[in-house]
């Protein structure tokens, strides 16, 4: 795709004079706070807390160039990426735990959250990358027609946990230009004891994958290779087979387009309260890593991250050698 032939799908929706409605669509969601599945139900406009713990003004960590993300993501100049605070799945083995569980981070207002995107822009990075989105998905979009018409024009990237309510997801139809949830698990059990009690968590987040690729379909770069549009599953493989990988490649395989980019993780290290459980209280082997790969392999995925690939190459030749 042709990068001068593409726009992002929030400036054509504010050129059409809907973006305004969507914001007070979704504002009005802050009266009885049900943005994401555990549906709290409290007025976050008057103060009260749900689960998140989340204000209705979003707490934000930090807003910087970030060179981590699967690379049509990072591109050359970096993802720009914005950590919010606080999260409404808080998982005991959280690597961001004293943003998530522990709301470090400072509220700032709409004008200001749309100033830090403007300022990633205006440094050159790729798109806009808003970290564990869902409990502050009101102000995300106050914010980004704010910075739209402040000419703000490169995708805006919904990162998040996966936990998410498909009603929710269709206020962002036409917002959002590339989503990137995470599958963790595949038993509800497992999501219910690692990740406060969302024992709906595979359902919920299979139903939300579904509803972001009819959304946006398969990811899509410019000529450069810099993702404009598009959809990619993250999967964290943890030890003892205790996120369900087989069952992940293959619901994907039967469910979404075999070139839907998935990116398998090696990267799990314990942290959090992992180390109160014995199963999670060490990073996973050489033999996991791979496992995970041929999976992915025998139920015909196609679109692997270039990482994991590269990662798989270095395992398979210390495995041989």
């Amino acid at each position: 795709m042709k990068r001068k032939d593409w726009q992002p799908g929030y400036t054509k929706l504010e050129k059409e004079g809907k973006l305004t409605q969507r914001v007070k669509q979704a504002r009005a969601i802050f009266e009885r706070c049900e943005l994401c599945p555990r549906k709290c139900g409290v007025n976050r406009l008057k103060g009260e807390k749900g689960f998140c713990q989340a204000p209705a003004r979003a707490v934000i960590y930090s807003a910087h160039p970030h060179f981590g993300e699967e690379e049509p993501i990072t591109g050359q100049n970096g993802s720009g990426t914005i950590f919010i605070s606080h999260c409404n799945l808080r998982c005991i083995f959280c690597q961001n735990w004293p943003i998530a569980h522990e709301g470090r981070g400072r509220e700032v207002s709409d004008e200001e959250f749309a100033g830090m995107m403007l300022d990633l822009q205006r440094i050159g990075c790729h798109n806009i990358n808003i970290v564990t989105p869902t409990h502050v998905m009101p102000n995300i979009l106050g914010a980004i027609q704010i910075a739209c018409r402040k000419g703000l024009n490169i995708p805006l990237f919904y990162n998040t946990s996966g936990y998410e309510r498909v009603e929710i997801l269709k206020i962002l139809d036409g917002i959002v230009d590339i989503y990137k949830p995470d599958m963790k698990y595949s038993e509800g059990s497992l999501s219910e004891k690692y990740s406060s009690g969302a024992r709906d968590y595979p359902e919920v987040a299979r139903k939300a994958i579904l509803e972001m690729h009819r959304q946006v379909g398969v990811l899509k770069s410019d000529e450069n290779g810099f993702a404009v549009r598009g959809l990619l599953i993250r999967h964290l493989v943890m030890p003892n087979r205790i996120a369900g990988t087989e069952q992940f490649v293959k619901w994907v395989s039967e469910n979404l387009p075999k070139n839907t980019y998935v990116n398998i993780m090696a990267q799990y290290r314990v942290e959090y309260k992992a180390y109160e459980y014995p199963e999670l209280a060490r990073g996973i082997t050489v033999e996991e890593f791979l496992e995970a790969m041929d999976w992915a392999k025998k139920y015909g995925l196609i679109n692997l991250d270039s990482k994991s690939l590269a990662i798989k190459k270095i395992y398979d030749r210390r495995r041989s050698g």
